[in-house]
């Protein structure tokens, strides 16, 4: 298999990539690491016929603690970065460990926390943990700059709200009260995998009471999904295996899954009950955020 013909660009600053995105159109992609996209063009899936590369903006790499707005995360760090970073160890543990989840060395080496979330494929391991610790995006196009909430990104499978001439740049994963979060997945295989299905899970807890919590259910609907109905049930009580055994229950009325190669709809909606479950369980018994 061999790439089509196309041209290459490398700005020098996030304002000129989208410049180049406004003037090429829907001729144009933005490539990081390209883990996905180049595949793609290999497979005669897409055939864009202008690169525009990001991936070695410095504006986009960091990863830093503001205090007062959370740790911020730009869209070129890559998911080796965010698995070793020793900012997000200390303050969220449990996106490093969602993103040591993400398929394997070669692609963690390359592939970006940007280009995983603007590939919105319902199976991403890092969607469900972020929006479960509330997390924002900075999204940056030619005609300015706007921030939303990370889970309002996603309309469905490989589609964003995103323009062609815009770029997402940040991630904030703001300063919360979350006493407790995780993520974990089901893989056909034990590294590697995409997911068959993942759920993350935040609490904020006073003693043994739940005062709040947010589940995410992934590969089981075209985007991430809140189980909005499970999460409200749990607001007010007592922690505990069997409320959290009825908060599955609840999740698993809540996804939309599709039976396919890797698992039927019935043999997911059943792991949404066992994994909501089990994450939440986690969240509260290692209390780490």
């Amino acid at each position: 298999m061999y790439l089509p013909d196309f041209e290459y660009f490398t700005p020098n600053s996030v304002e000129e990539a989208c410049r180049l995105l406004s003037q090429y159109g829907s001729k144009a992609v933005a490539i990081a690491g390209g883990t996905d996209i180049l595949v793609k063009m290999k497979k005669e899936v897409m055939a864009p016929e202008v690169l525009v590369s990001i991936g070695h903006l410095s504006e986009l790499k960091k990863i830093e603690y503001v205090p007062g707005k959370g740790v911020v995360i730009g869209a070129g760090v890559t998911h080796n970065e965010v698995m070793n970073s020793k900012i997000l160890h200390e303050k969220y543990l449990s996106v490093s460990e969602a993103a040591h989840q993400m398929a394997n060395n070669q692609v963690r080496n390359l592939g970006t926390i940007g280009g995983n979330i603007c590939n919105a494929v319902p199976s991403a391991d890092m969607p469900p943990i972020l929006i479960a610790l509330d997390t924002t995006v900075k999204i940056v196009g030619a005609k300015g700059e706007r921030t939303m909430p990370l889970e309002n990104v996603f309309k469905g499978p490989n589609q964003t709200v995103l323009e062609n001439d815009e770029l997402i740049t940040e991630f904030v994963i703001p300063d919360g009260n979350f006493t407790g979060s995780t993520y974990i997945k089901f893989g056909l295989r034990a590294s590697g995998a995409l997911a068959v299905v993942g759920v993350a899970a935040s609490v904020q807890m006073e003693g043994d009471i739940v005062k709040d919590a947010r589940i995410v259910l992934g590969a089981v609907s075209p985007v991430p999904v809140r189980a909005k109905e499970a999460e409200n049930f749990l607001r007010g009580k007592k922690a505990g295996e069997e409320l959290f055994a009825e908060a599955g229950v609840i999740a698993s009325g809540e996804c939309r899954p599709i039976s396919d190669i890797r698992g039927s709809a019935e043999y997911r909606r059943d792991m949404v009950r066992v994994f909501t479950r089990r994450a939440l369980l986690k969240a509260v018994n290692e209390g780490h955020v």
